[in-house]
């Protein structure tokens, strides 16, 4: 299963009732670190299907989840976990740094 696109219309339903973490990628298309990690967010989804949820926050479509979250920099990973935050990155991180914000909840 690939990532999943999060809006403020189901940011409660696939967030925050979701009964798996979630790992939520908030990212623009004009962003040049973003770029470089959606290829490895779309790998996690794949590898971690079922056991992990992941999804993408594109900031330009979605400015009030953006601000409703502190989002000032991008990428910002954040992690939540029965719904609450239960980890956050900013910037670009190898895989296994994404890996170890999840790996304790699954």
């Amino acid at each position: 299963m690939s990532s999943i696109t999060i809006t403020i219309d189901n940011f409660e339903s696939e967030v925050m009732q979701s009964a798996s973490p979630v790992l939520v990628d908030f990212w623009a298309p004009w962003c040049g670190p973003c770029k470089m990690i959606g290829p490895l967010i779309e790998q996690l989804a794949e590898e971690y299907s079922g056991r992990v949820k992941v999804g993408k926050v594109n900031i330009d479509e979605e400015n009030a989840l953006a601000d409703q979250h502190g989002i000032a920099s991008i990428p910002t990973l954040l992690l939540f976990k029965d719904g609450a935050l239960a980890g956050q990155k900013i910037g670009v991180a190898p895989k296994h740094e994404i890996e170890a914000m999840f790996k304790n909840y699954i």
